[in-house]
């Protein structure tokens, strides 16, 4: 038997009965059909970055995505690379900066394997993984047979796809259509475009924004590193809330009430006339400030949507910490917050 905390960034999880590491799309294929004929219990991994796995574990196959390759399709001013799933993600934008491909760079220093992308649709700084996906290769569990999904069949929506609604698909490769060109676009957010000292619609070079998303990265203690207790986590544990311009009006409102006029939550245009507003700003104004937590989790002391293990910690410690952080800000604002990584075992 394994121990699925040595498989996670957030080094929890109990142990699993079995471990199958896949080198290649067969292997892969392999693996699944085998544990589905034998009706086993079945959790495909690959960083481990992004799942809250129970103490008790996972009583069945665990299987370990490393297949690797990356082909690349000249298509005059664009680029089509297939990846396969078990490749690096930073890895992969790191290449892709270096090579002048533009339309990943704000996506830089998320862990993780290429895999784990369209599942979550990972997104950072104004770019998601949806805006460059042309196909996702797949293994569907249903029909037993290999896939070619596109981005109208993926139902990509924010930090969510059709692969993380069920678990009928195992994602096998991942082809991204790419711009050539030495600069991306005007970066969305304020933030990053005040770091690189950016006009609005100015352009930067793919490398500078690379570097610029790397360092506030690292700042939230957001990028894995050994060195680096606060980056214990599973990443942002909460998503940002999507409202209708009605309740969102209404929720600043309680927030003014709450911590003084002149408070203003941050907010993004959405699709429909909706609004994004920010979840960690709802954590803060309920009274969870950075650092809050008792013994051995807590909320991270660089950015307030990560929580961490300082050490020797439980599944059921931190869910009972994100659990009294989701309740507070319900009792606050009557905003749900809802989790991010994937919850195995366990449910919040």
């Amino acid at each position: 038997m394994v121990t699925l905390a040595a498989l996670t960034t957030l080094r929890l999880g109990g142990r699993a009965r079995r471990l199958v590491e896949a080198n290649s799309v067969d292997e892969v294929v392999a693996a699944v059909a085998t544990a589905d004929r034998n009706a086993e219990p079945l959790l495909v991994i690959g960083g481990g970055s992004n799942l809250v796995v129970a103490d008790a574990g996972f009583d069945g196959t665990v299987l370990r995505v490393a297949s690797r390759g990356v082909s690349v399709e000249e298509l005059g001013g664009h680029v089509r690379m297939a990846v396969a799933a078990g490749e690096p993600w930073d890895d992969l934008v790191a290449r892709c900066v270096a090579d002048g491909l533009a339309g990943v760079e704000c996506l830089s220093g998320i862990p993780g394997l290429i895999g784990a992308t369209p599942i979550q649709n990972v997104g950072a700084y104004g770019q998601e993984l949806a805006d460059t996906v042309a196909s996702v290769r797949a293994y569907d569990r249903d029909t037993r047979a290999i896939v070619d999904l596109r981005p109208e069949n993926c139902e990509f929506s924010y930090r969510s796809s059709v692969f993380k609604r069920s678990d009928r698909y195992v994602v096998l490769n991942v082809t991204l259509e790419l711009r050539r060109s030495p600069t991306g676009r005007p970066p969305r957010y304020a933030e990053l475009a005040g770091r690189l000292d950016l006009e609005a619609n100015e352009r930067a070079p793919l490398s500078e924004l690379r570097e610029a998303v790397l360092a506030l990265r690292r700042e939230k203690g957001m990028v894995v590193d050994p060195a680096d207790q606060e980056s214990v986590s599973a990443g942002s544990f909460f998503t940002n809330p999507i409202l209708s311009a009605g309740c969102f009006a209404a929720l600043e409102l309680r927030v003014q009430e709450r911590s003084g006029d002149g408070i203003h939550l941050p907010s993004w245009a959405e699709t429909e006339g909706r609004v994004k507003t920010s979840a960690a700003r709802l954590i803060e104004h309920a009274g969870f400030g950075r650092g809050y937590g008792r013994g051995r989790v807590g909320i991270s002391r660089k950015h307030t949507l990560a929580l961490v293990n300082r050490g020797g910690a439980t599944t059921a410690e931190l869910l009972d910490l994100a659990r009294e952080v989701r309740d507070g800000v319900r009792a606050a604002f009557g905003i749900t917050l809802e989790p991010e990584p994937t919850l195995v075992g366990v449910e919040l």
